[in-house]
Formats: C-alpha cells, structure tokens, sequence
C-alpha cells in the first residue's frame, strides 16, 4: 500500500461559497523584492524605484509595485485552495489597492470562495470565484481582487488521471 501523502489544494467538491482560507506565513515584502519585480515586469514607475523622487510625492516613499502585491496573494492561496487542483486561472478582476505596501511592510491573505457553478462545456469541472484580500501587519486592507479560475471536481482529476495511464 503506497502511504505517501500529497500535499495538494482543494477540489471544486470541496469549496463553499461564503468559506473564508486565511493564508499563512504572511510575506514581509523587502525593497530587493520590489526592485526585482519592478525592474523584471520593465515597469519604469520612479515611485518604485527612485527613492530622491518618492520622497517628494505624497507618501513620502517607494511604494511597492501593486502588481506584486496581487502576485503575492495570490501565491500565498495556491498551496491551500488550488495546488494541482486548478486546470486554469480565467481571469481578475475588481482589483483594487486603497493603501499603499511599503518596503518592510508584511503582506497577510485571506480567500473567500464568493461564487461557484460547474462548467456547463468542460465535464468533471467547475469555476470557482475567490475573493482575495491582503492586509498589512496593522490589519490595514491594501488590496483586493477577485480571481475566478477553472477547478477539477474531484472525480473529474480522477478520471482525467485514469485517462493518462491508459
């Protein structure tokens, strides 16, 4: 009997709309986080990367680049709702980043599952819309999104998967 375990997200089956995940270790996000990122997307933002600049804009600072924040959470839901569980990310949308992430600042996620429905053309699948939101170390909200990917059921994988050793 094979008695290993794998670590793997949760399948379509095993999703409640209304459940909330919250992710953890939270990410303290360095300033070599945000200048790689910034510099490997080619975003030029100097809100980003020029530090003489940022202080003379409004915050007084390098902010962190928004899309890594959004990269961030949504990397830190993959190992708890969708590791090998996903068949593929459909879309984001309603992202929304009312604070500022700076330099030091810890990144903390929670998922909430706000919609579900099989797939009416992809059997043994079904879409499902998570409703991510970060917060900093003071509890502060600095982004939102919602991200509706495309899931196995349960029965799905497994027939996929029979269906490959054949």
């Amino acid at each position: 009997m094979d008695r290993r375990i794998e670590e793997r997200g949760l399948y379509y089956d095993e999703l409640e709309p209304g459940a909330i995940y919250v992710h953890r270790p939270g990410r303290t996000i360095t300033e070599a986080d945000n200048v790689l990122f910034t510099t490997l997307t080619m975003n030029t933002q100097a809100l980003h990367l020029d530090a003489a600049f940022a202080a003379t804009q409004p915050f007084g600072q390098r902010l962190v680049n928004s899309m890594l924040t959004l990269s961030t959470m949504v990397g830190q839901s993959v190992g708890q709702l969708t590791q090998g569980t996903v068949v593929g990310q459909l879309g984001v949308s309603e992202a929304a980043f009312p604070h500022p992430l700076f330099h030091g600042d810890t990144l903390y996620t929670e998922s909430e599952v706000s919609a579900r429905r099989l797939s009416a053309s992809r059997p043994g699948q079904g879409i499902v819309a998570f409703r991510h939101t970060g917060r900093n170390q003071d509890g502060v909200v600095v982004a939102q999104a919602t991200r509706t990917v495309l899931m196995w059921t349960r029965a799905g994988h497994a027939a996929a998967r029979d269906r490959s050793r054949e």
